[in-house]
């Protein structure tokens, strides 16, 4: 392994934490009208590396922002 590796993978890894914390902390701000349903988007967020993904593509649209 040569250190260029070392650091691509290192951040890769630090953008999918930093795309998953948005992901959470995004879903738990908005309203999907039942806790139920918050809840629900918020532990699908925290999936690793496809939560956030998962989130903004099915769940960004559902939540409407806090006025």
């Amino acid at each position: 392994m040569t250190i260029g590796f070392v650091y691509s993978v290192l951040g890769i890894g630090i953008l999918f934490v930093l795309l998953t914390f948005w992901a959470i902390f995004d879903a738990a701000r908005r309203d999907f009208g039942a806790f139920e349903k918050k809840a629900a988007w918020i532990l699908v967020s925290a999936i690793p590396f496809i939560g956030f993904i998962i989130y903004m593509i099915f769940g960004l649209k559902r939540g409407k922002k806090p006025s």
